[in-house]
């Protein structure tokens, strides 16, 4: 029997959804695609100007979080015609990173993070810059889709001034496509969920508290549901909201997390 056979799995992915969805049949399983998270767009022109401004100011420190983020913002700048006034800035700051993707983008541009988180999450990156001296330092925040409240109250508590960049942001799904998957999940249609961003894990819980399901989803996901996650920002948010099993794979790839479930389930099966 193949590992996946008779398990019905919920994707809360936008993209890449036919490469999983395939995985999943060669494994035996079926799927449905439940996405739950809106579309990016890129904002560029809306925070050019602002972006140029904080430039000028030649930040101290740099913080980059996404690859996408960071390549947006590299691009704005050519595009716009500043992109000697960023290198320069860059050159003279501290630049710190998160995710592999962020680093790959700023090799791609010449530069090599000073500060470099160690597991792939924000968290990790405030472990590694607790012993940077940020007091009355400018700071650039290039956030990711949505606002790092965390990352800013520890800034601010160290005394930085933090502007932020949000060079893209995510739309969230409609609620009734949250209902939906809420009603289904509560009736026992999936055996797992598979999230790839964090902000899907984030939107399900946040529809969850409006309509008093919170509790009722997090015993699913000890009992009935397994949550899958595809890698540590993502497995972070999950905890965040109390969700205690998760199952994540080493290597951070929507096939990889795939391929983790069906060895999970292989294991367990009764």
């Amino acid at each position: 029997m193949k590992s996946l056979s008779n398990y019905h799995i919920a994707l809360a992915a936008s993209r890449k959804t036919d490469e999983m969805q395939t995985i999943i049949r060669k494994q035996g399983g079926t799927s449905e695609v439940r996405s739950l998270q809106g579309t990016v767009f890129l904002a560029e022109l809306d925070v050019a100007a602002e972006f140029q401004s904080i430039i000028l100011q030649k930040p101290d420190l740099f913080i980059f979080t996404t690859g996408i983020g960071t390549e947006t913002l590299f691009r704005l700048a050519e595009k716009e015609k500043f992109e000697k006034e960023l290198f320069e800035a860059l050159d003279g700051a501290t630049i710190a990173a998160r995710g592999y993707k962020t680093l790959a983008v700023l090799k791609k541009y010449g530069y090599s993070p000073d500060l470099r988180d160690e597991d792939g999450t924000t968290a990790g990156l405030m472990n590694v810059m607790n012993e940077t001296d940020v007091r009355n330092k400018t700071t650039l925040v290039q956030l990711h889709g949505m606002n790092a409240p965390a990352l800013r109250s520890f800034l601010e508590t160290n005394g930085a001034q933090v502007h932020e960049i949000l060079p893209y942001q995510h739309i969230s799904a409609k609620e009734e496509d949250v209902v939906k998957l809420l009603d289904e999940l509560i009736n026992g249609v999936y055996d797992a969920i598979c999230f790839t961003t964090a902000i899907q894990a984030r939107e399900l819980f946040k529809v969850a508290s409006l309509y008093n399901q919170k509790k009722q989803l997090l015993n699913l996901f000890e009992k009935q549901v397994v949550a899958v996650s595809v890698g540590k920002v993502t497995s972070e948010e999950l905890s965040s909201q109390g969700v205690q099993r998760i199952v994540s794979p080493e290597i951070e790839r929507m096939g990889a997390m795939i391929m983790e479930l069906a060895h999970f389930v292989k294991e367990n099966r009764v």
